[in-house]
């Protein structure tokens, strides 16, 4: 770990970390709430993947979608008319719908063999995101003058490392020049977050072994065919057994940095509170 002591943590000049765990249980709060104190650089690598490396993706995900209206149709070929996402730290919802959902498509599902295309898109985008995490580390000093830094990575980043193998690429990057940090939930939480999602369930990236297995399991438990699945019901169903999934993966992770739990995490309100949070998780450590 970059920081072995709370003292060495509390009087390094540039405090850097990257907070990772399932979504909802509090990067993304913790992320704005350092960036508004105006002393933290906040790298979202949601939003570096929408921007950067998907943004062509879903643009003319959306134009191919729009050319089917004659009259916009009209409008694109004339160049009258501009198509882009608006995506924004807080609103990833551009890249979200990019991704998709098998299965019917009366339904807003996509063929699965397309909707396993973009899924290695985003596998290929999130771990380009990850390792940019160094050079916006130097960018955000040197461009901007910010000592501290706050990577918000996405919830599927234990998806595209090896946590288990000491030289991973992407693992040995962010360990060498970040302090990684698991938000880690209770099972309470794990409830709350599967009922969230089944109110309103939205794309995320899995591993592709995961989900060929998954959705042949699903596909031969309702009888259905490809064409015939609601896509809402099948992830609804494939992400309890996501966060079962990815459990162990976050906990290997968590050998490389530091362990918090998300109740210390919703008592975060300022800088100061996330720097004594820290302290206090490399005391434990």
């Amino acid at each position: 770990m970059i920081y072995k002591s709370p003292s060495e943590w509390r009087d390094a000049p540039q405090k850097k970390v990257l907070l990772f765990g399932m979504s909802g249980l509090g990067k993304t709060h913790v992320s704005n709430t350092l960036r508004d104190s105006g002393d933290w650089f906040h790298y979202s690598i949601d939003y570096r993947i929408g921007t950067r490396y998907m943004g062509e993706h879903i643009a003319d995900n959306a134009k191919a979608e729009a050319m089917k209206v004659p009259f916009l149709r009209e409008l694109l070929m004339t160049d009258s008319i501009y198509i882009g996402s608006n995506i924004t730290f807080n609103n990833l919802a551009p890249l979200s719908t990019y991704l998709g959902k098998p299965g019917n498509s009366e339904k807003g599902g996509l063929p699965f063999d397309e909707y396993m295309r973009r899924q290695d898109q985003h596998r290929i985008a999130e771990e380009a995101a990850l390792l940019d995490t160094v050079h916006f580390i130097d960018r955000a000093h040197d461009l901007y003058g910010y000592d501290h830094f706050v990577c918000d990575s996405g919830g599927s980043i234990c998806e595209v490392v090896d946590p288990e193998n000491p030289d991973d690429p992407i693992m040995s990057a962010l360990a060498a020049n970040t302090l990684l940090v698991w938000i880690k939930g209770s099972d309470a939480h794990t409830e709350e977050l599967i009922r969230r999602f089944d109110r309103a369930p939205k794309p995320m990236y899995y591993q592709p072994e995961f989900l060929h297995a998954r959705w042949s399991e699903y596909l031969s438990m309702t009888g259905q065919s490809e064409a015939e699945v609601d896509p809402n019901a099948f992830v609804r169903w494939t992400y309890a057994q996501a966060l079962a999934h990815r459990q162990p993966r976050y906990e290997a992770m968590a050998k490389w940095g530091v362990t918090v739990c998300a109740e210390e995490v919703a008592g975060v309100k300022t800088a100061e509170d996330f720097e004594t949070l820290i302290a206090t998780a490399l005391e434990r450590s």
